[in-house]
């Protein structure tokens, strides 16, 4: 039953690579392309947690199949948890066959690691399963993370012709200009503002 489980959640995640908890976009408006150069707003903290596989040993089905299933039950739990600080996932394939990438988005390091440690969560258990299956499976699977914790006003995030994706879905766009120290700049210039009023979706889609 908790195999059958795991495979539906895992199909979930290859089906929808890509999710954000609300954001000030309709789901309409994250698919619809934006006609421009976009920034996001930077005025929130945020952690990336970059989490990854690779199949070293494709015949080891048993060592690495359940370290795959396990990260889409994790991604359902937290999914299902708004006081949890995750705010979103990308998922990413490659760049060698066999090899995926979870790009996470949360509030802060701080909701990484509570969710880590705490014992009630799905994270502990799957830790706990990979380290008794370790030797045992003679290095059939490869785990790695990284997390980066960024204060306000730290990190950029720029799109041109994009649909909202990443740190631009959780936090929204502003149309952006070059600036005049370098970089970009949000700009109310009627051109740029424009093109996000005529992107918009008719009221109601």
């Amino acid at each position: 039953m908790a195999m059958g489980s795991d495979f539906k959640n895992g199909l979930r995640l290859v089906t929808v690579p890509e999710w954000n908890r609300g954001g000030v976009e309709s789901r309409a408006e994250r698919r619809r392309v934006r006609r421009g150069r976009f920034m996001a707003a930077n005025g929130e903290p945020i952690a990336v947690f970059l989490i990854g596989a690779r199949i070293n040993r494709w015949r080891s089905v048993r060592g690495w199949l359940p370290v795959l299933m396990a990260m889409p039950a994790m991604i359902k739990e937290l999914r299902a948890d708004p006081e949890s600080g995750f705010l979103g996932y990308r998922m990413l394939l490659g760049p060698s066959f066999g090899e995926v990438t979870v790009v996470q988005y949360w509030r802060k390091a701080g909701d990484i690691r509570a969710y880590a440690a705490e014992s009630a969560r799905r994270h502990r258990p799957a830790q706990s399963a990979y380290w008794r299956r370790y030797f045992a499976s003679n290095g059939a699977v490869g785990i790695w993370h990284e997390m980066y914790s960024v204060r306000p006003g730290a990190y950029h995030a720029l799109y041109g012709d994009m649909p909202p994706m990443g740190v631009g879905a959780l936090f929204g766009l502003e149309p952006a200009v070059p600036g005049e120290k370098g970089g970009y700049q949000p700009s109310t210039e009627p051109i740029f503002a424009a093109q996000v009023t005529e992107d918009r979706p008719p009221s109601g889609e």
